[in-house]
C-alpha cells in the first residue's frame, strides 16, 4: 500500500505521494491514514468542475493522472470580466482556498503548458514563450506515464529543454507519447478540450446578492433572461432550437434544465414557457441545496432566423401554433412521449415507416425519394396474422378466408403484387422506432413485432368480402416448393 495523497502538514514532515505505508509510518508513527475512494472523488470533483462554469463556459477535467484533481478552463474571451488574466487567476484560487482547498494554478496558451506550470511552477506564461518557460521543468511536467518519465531520467533527459532538438522519430519509437505531449505543450499540435456542460453560442446570466431557492423564482428569472437572450439572438439574426438553464448552487454544484423546440425560435415568452413546463416534470427532484446564487441561460443549436413582417391581411395556417403545441407537450411529457412516422425507402411494408420524436421529424428524411405506387391500406396489423384460405386454383386469388375463427366469403380480389425479401437487409431487425437504443421502459424500447421475412417471397391481394370489408392478404412462398405456402392477413382498408 502506498500514499495516494498527503496534506500540507504531512508534506512538511517529509511525506510524499507514492511513498509506501510502512516507510511513512516509520517516519511519522502517529500518521492517520484513510482509504481512498476514487469513484467518490471522481464524482464529487465532476460536480465541482461543473460549478466552475460560472467563470468560463468551457470547463473539463484532465484525467491523465486521475479522474480528479486537474481542472482546465478555457478563458479566452472572459478574462476581461475579472479585470485581466492575473486578477482572474487570483480570484479563482482565492475562492478555492477560502473553501479549504490547497490549490495551485497557471495560465498559458496551451493546455499542456498550463498543466506543467500549475504542477511545477505556478504563474502566468506570456504568449509565445512556451519553449523558454518550460525548458527547466522536469519531463514529468509533460503528463507522461511514470515509466516513460523514469526511463527518460535514467537516460539523462531530466528536463523538457533536454528534449529540444532530439531525434523525433527515435524518441517516438522508444517512448511513445513524449513527442505528442511535447508538441501539445509547445503549441505545435492542437489539443482541444471537451466541455463537460453543453456549449452555447449566446447566453445571458444573472447573479444574486442573496441565494434564491423557490422554483417559482427560478422560472421568473428564466423569463427575464429569455428576454435578454432574445435581444442577443435578434442582433445576430439567429434563432435557437435548444436552450440550457444552468442553476449554480452555493454548495458548488450545478443543476441543468434543457428544453428543445420544434423549430428555431427567439420568442422569450415561448422559451420561458418551455422551462415552466419542464419544471413541472421535476416534481421531487428539484433540490436547490442551500440556495442558488447564479443562473445562466444558454442558446444552442442556433440557425439563421430572419424577422418576419406580419400584415393585417395575413391568414395564419396554424403551423406556428402546432409547433408550439409540440414544444409544450414534449417539455411536459418528455421527448419520446410524442412520436410521428417518417417514410423509409423500402418496398417491405413492415419497414416503410418508422417512428421518431416529433421534434426530430423535420430533419428525418427517407433514405431515398419515392415509395410504392400500389395502393396500400391505412391500417397494418402489428404483425401479419396467419389465416386459412381456399382458392379455386393453387395460384389463384382467394375465394374464402377464415380469420380469428370467423369465415369471410371473398367476392372480389385483385392482384397479385409480388414483393420479395430485401437481400441487403438480411439479419437486421425491423427498426420501427428510433433511437434504436432507448432508455428502459420508454416508448422507443417497445418490443419489435418480430415478423422478419428473410428469404421469402410474397404475393399480395386486395380482397373484398360480401359485407364490403376489404383486406390486404398475402401468400408466402410458392406452390411446388419444399415448404407449403402460407397465407397471412397484413392490413385492413377503410
Amino acid at each position: 500500500m502506498r500514499l495516494a495523497a498527503v496534506d500540507l502538514k504531512s508534506t512538511r514532515l517529509g511525506l510524499a505521494p507514492g511513498q509506501s505505508v510502512p516507510d511513512a509510518r516509520a517516519q511519522v508513527p502517529d500518521l492517520e491514514l484513510r482509504e481512498i475512494d476514487r469513484p467518490w472523488l471522481a464524482r464529487v470533483f465532476a460536480d465541482f468542475a461543473d460549478w466552475h462554469s460560472n467563470a468560463s463556459p468551457l470547463v473539463t477535467v484532465l484525467e491523465d493522472s486521475a479522474a480528479y484533481g486537474d481542472l482546465v478552463l478555457d478563458i479566452a474571451g472572459v478574462t476581461h470580466l475579472f479585470g485581466g488574466e492575473a486578477r482572474m487567476l487570483d480570484t479563482l484560487l482565492l475562492r478555492l482556498r477560502r473553501l479549504g482547498f490547497t490549490v495551485t494554478g497557471a495560465i498559458a496558451d496551451t493546455v499542456g503548458a498550463a498543466w506543467a506550470l500549475a504542477h511545477f511552477a505556478p504563474g502566468i506564461l506570456p504568449s509565445g514563450e512556451e519553449e523558454g518557460g518550460l525548458a527547466n521543468l522536469p519531463v514529468a511536467a509533460l503528463r507522461l506515464p511514470e515509466p516513460e518519465a523514469a526511463q527518460l531520467a535514467r537516460m539523462g533527459l531530466k528536463t523538457i529543454g533536454s528534449l529540444y532538438g532530439r531525434d523525433r522519430k527515435g524518441m517516438e519509437a522508444r517512448f511513445g507519447t513524449v513527442v505528442t505531449r511535447l508538441d501539445q505543450a509547445l503549441g505545435r499540435l492542437a489539443e482541444r478540450i471537451t466541455p463537460r456542460l453543453p456549449e452555447g453560442e449566446l447566453s445571458a446570466e444573472r447573479r444574486f446578492a442573496e441565494p434564491i431557492g423557490y422554483i417559482d423564482d427560478v422560472i421568473t428569472t428564466a423569463r427575464d433572461l429569455a428576454v435578454g437572450l432574445s435581444h442577443h439572438l435578434a442582433d445576430e439574426g439567429l434563432g435557437a432550437q435548444t436552450f440550457h438553464l444552468f442553476l449554480y448552487r452555493v454548495d458548488h454544484k450545478v443543476m441543468t434544465l434543457s428544453v428543445h423546440a420544434a423549430r428555431a425560435t427567439r420568442d422569450p415568452g415561448h422559451i420561458a414557457q418551455l422551462f415552466a413546463h419542464r419544471a413541472e416534470r421535476l416534481e421531487g427532484e428539484y433540490d436547490p441545496g442551500f440556495g442558488i446564487d447564479m443562473i445562466r441561460l444558454v442558446a444552442a443549436v442556433t440557425s439563421p432566423l430572419e424577422s418576419r413582417q406580419i400584415t393585417a391581411f395575413e391568414a395564419p395556417d396554424g403551423t406556428d401554433d402546432l409547433a408550439r403545441l409540440y414544444d409544450r407537450m414534449t417539455s411536459r411529457l418528455g421527448r419520446e412521449a410524442l412520436l410521428t412516422s417518417v417514410p423509409v425507402d423500402t418496398h417491405m411494408p413492415e419497414r416503410a415507416a418508422r417512428l421518431v420524436p416529433i421534434l426530430e421529424a423535420p430533419s428525418a428524411k427517407p433514405d431515398k425519394a419515392g415509395g410504392p405506387a400500389a395502393e396500400r391500406p391505412l391500417r397494418l396489423l402489428p404483425r401479419p396474422e396467419e389465416v386459412e384460405i381456399i382458392a379455386e386454383v393453387p395460384d389463384g386469388p382467394p375465394i374464402r378466408m377464415i380469420w380469428r375463427r370467423v369465415a369471410y366469403r371473398i367476392v372480389r380480389a385483385s392482384g397479385p403484387e409480388r414483393i420479395e425479401a430485401e437481400w441487403w437487409r438480411s439479419g437486421k431487425t425491423l427498426g420501427l422506432l428510433l433511437p434504436a437504443t432507448a432508455a428502459p421502459n420508454s416508448v422507443a424500447a417497445m418490443a419489435d413485432p418480430g415478423f422478419t421475412p428473410e428469404d421469402v417471397l410474397r404475393d399480395y391481394y386486395n380482397a373484398e368480402d360480401d359485407g364490403g370489408r376489404r383486406f390486404w392478404i398475402f401468400r408466402e412462398g410458392l406452390y411446388g416448393s419444399m415448404a407449403e405456402p402460407r397465407w397471412f392477413l397484413h392490413g385492413l382498408f377503410p
